[in-house]
């Protein structure tokens, strides 16, 4: 048995190592193919190291590929995107776990229906509200498509943590005087720390990581995001410049990335809260 069970060790290890290896294989790639030079593209392997860090590729993407400006605006609709999301998942979810009110199994329903409604479903008319209201080729657009279809996630999730919360501790803090909202603010949000960066994380990645609706909702240049903005990229320049192309490339990459392996911990841990009643 115990024979077995070591083989069994080394077989699972292995699995994960080709596992981790086709996983990390390709952004070490891209960032690596970043800093070649065209005649490196041109004469080596495509597995070839660079032979130095040529940075100018990385200049050329930000400005002349207008990388600067896509960065910027992913950041704005992200972030703004999040931070509705927030403002409003809290307090539905706290509503619909913690308080009794007529219609909220209803609502409760509704929301979790929005994880069934497949995006391209409602691209279309998306597109047709928005130029009926004049929101097309605007931020705002794009920040209220992300809020929307990020609410469903994330009342889910954050239902689950409050699930979990004790409500003697809130029935004890409406005892001392303190209003519903008060019990919220003051005493669960603190204490959801680890949910709540699990929710933005997640977020982040799928508003900064979208080409749909930006693509679809965005045909001005100054407004287009990281991830279109890839795309005119690549058209624009072809095969000629794939430095710039791989470092703008990597300049979409890296913030997710990062974001990801700064925060992971965090998020297994939120991902887990309110998995475990008592």
């Amino acid at each position: 048995m115990t024979a077995k069970k070591g083989k069994g060790k080394i077989i699972s290890k292995i699995i994960i190592g080709i596992a981790l290896v086709l996983s990390i294989y390709p952004v070490i790639w891209l960032i690596l193919s970043s800093f070649k030079t065209t005649q490196e593209f041109s004469l080596l392997p495509s597995y070839s190291l660079p032979q130095g860090l040529y940075l100018d590729n990385y200049i050329s993407a930000w400005t002349s590929g207008n990388m600067g400006v896509y960065f910027k605006n992913s950041i704005i609709c992200t972030l703004g995107s999040l931070i509705l999301i927030v403002v409003v998942a809290l307090p539905a979810s706290f509503a619909l776990t913690k308080m009794k009110w007529k219609g909220k199994n209803f609502f409760n329903k509704y929301f979790m229906m929005g994880l069934m409604i497949p995006i391209q479903v409602a691209l279309i008319p998306i597109f047709q509200i928005y130029k009926n209201l004049n929101l097309l080729n605007s931020h705002i657009g794009l920040i209220l498509v992300y809020t929307v279809f990020g609410l469903s996630m994330t009342i889910l999730m954050f239902t689950g943590f409050f699930e979990s919360f004790p409500n003697e501790m809130l029935e004890a803090a409406v005892i001392d005087g303190c209003s519903i909202y008060g019990c919220l603010t003051k005493m669960v949000v603190p204490l959801m720390g680890n949910s709540i960066v699990t929710v933005l994380t997640l977020q982040f990645l799928t508003s900064w990581n979208d080409l749909l609706f930006s693509q679809t909702l965005i045909s001005e240049t100054a407004k287009k995001t990281v991830q279109t903005g890839l795309v005119m990229f690549s058209g624009a320049h072809g095969q000629v410049d794939w430095g710039p192309m791989f470092a703008s490339m990597a300049i979409g990459v890296l913030p997710t990335l990062g974001l990801y392996l700064f925060l992971s911990k965090f998020m297994i841990q939120g991902m887990t809260a309110g998995a475990v009643k008592g």
